[in-house]
């Protein structure tokens, strides 16, 4: 018996000391980091987060020959020589972190910027567009400038720039060393977040207050039905030469979510109507899907010849009796936030031709 015990204690000390060092996101490492990691960086109690994968987006076809044309090539090749930074390999995610607030005035935030870049060949370029105040908060060095210090920034580690509204950088330094919780535990918006398409070249989640709902409803009758929105998110990707771009608006009235989807049909139908005479934007507009998703959906799952296990059985299973218990058919809920979808994949020739045609206009 003292050898069982002996085992046992060892075996629940492994246990504990498992559950200890359990994954967690690590410091975002220039190169090498991931989404979660950024996010990891992200206050609480921010409004709403945008991700751009900068690195992803800049080795597409599209920038690809965006960079061939003469003019952007010498800015970005001055660019480079300035700061020593080449966004193309050293340019990764950029994060933003949207405080709460309705009115532009209001509306603040900061950006975390993840690179590999040189701390003084960076800061001496930022210093040419004039003096800078410099301020400790918590060991790191707050950079602000303009006369009412119109923005302020900081380098955090040697892989991540900060820079925004003074409240929201130090919110962000509080979170970067732990001294208050990050987005994931924002209920909310973390349940808004993991129905985002965290893998696009850009996404945004965003919480939307019940007054500011009203306000836009209260500007036209017709918008009614967008006081029952209470989130959003949106995604922008590239694929296979189609530019592919999702907008969801998360409501829990379903009804509201056909009265909307009706609404969006509506004025989707007057502009096919209204650019009859252009097949290009004729076919832009066919190519916007307005869905009502979500709710409640069931699985079923029936498992047979199968006992139950568990981490406490497996380990110690020696000491308690297996009476092989089967396990029984169970019904697993999945309750998806009800929204409008609005789904959109443009094929990159499109772009092309609305873009030369709108070139040529603004020339005239």
């Amino acid at each position: 018996m003292k050898k069982l015990a002996v085992i046992s204690t060892v075996l629940i000390f492994s246990l504990v000391l498992f559950s200890s060092c359990a994954k967690k996101p690590s410091a975002p490492k220039a190169g090498s980091t991931k989404v979660d990691d950024m996010l990891s960086l992200i206050p609480s109690d921010v409004q709403g987060v945008l991700f751009i994968d900068f690195h992803k987006a800049i080795t597409t076809e599209l920038a690809e020959k965006a960079l061939k044309d003469e003019k952007t090539r010498k800015k970005y090749q001055e660019f480079v020589d300035e700061t020593g930074i080449d966004l193309k390999k050293d340019l990764f995610f950029v994060a933003g972190a949207l405080s709460k607030g309705m009115g532009k005035e209001e509306q603040k935030g900061a950006f975390i910027l993840n690179l590999r870049y040189d701390k003084e060949t960076f800061l001496n370029k930022i210093k040419k567009g004039g003096e800078l105040k410099e301020e400790d908060y918590n060991g790191i060095t707050l950079f602000s400038a303009g006369e009412e210090e119109e923005w302020t920034g900081a380098f955090l580690d040697d892989s991540n720039l900060i820079a925004g509204s003074e409240n929201e950088v130090k919110s962000v330094i509080d979170t970067y060393q732990q001294k208050s919780e990050n987005v994931f535990q924002n209920e909310n918006l973390a349940a808004i977040i993991d129905q985002t398409n965290k893998e696009a070249l850009f996404w945004a989640a965003f919480l939307i207050p019940a007054e500011a709902a009203k306000q836009v409803s209260a500007q036209n009758p017709m918008l009614k039905n967008l006081e029952s929105i209470k989130a959003a998110n949106l995604s922008f990707d590239y694929k296979n030469k189609n530019l592919i771009a999702e907008i969801k608006v998360m409501s829990g009235d379903e009804t509201k979510n056909q009265e909307i989807v009706d609404l969006l049909k509506g004025f989707k139908a007057m502009g096919v109507m209204a650019a009859a005479e252009d097949p290009d934007v004729s076919e832009l507009l066919s190519k916007i899907e307005i869905t009502s998703e979500g709710g409640l959906q069931r699985d079923m799952r029936i498992e047979r010849g199968k006992r139950k296990r568990n981490l406490f059985r497996i380990i110690f299973g020696f000491l308690i009796p297996d009476k092989g218990k089967r396990m029984k058919k169970t019904e697993e809920i999945t309750l998806k936030q009800a929204h409008v979808k609005i789904y959109a994949k443009i094929p990159e020739e499109l772009i092309n031709r609305l873009t030369e045609k709108k070139e040529k206009e603004s020339n005239f």
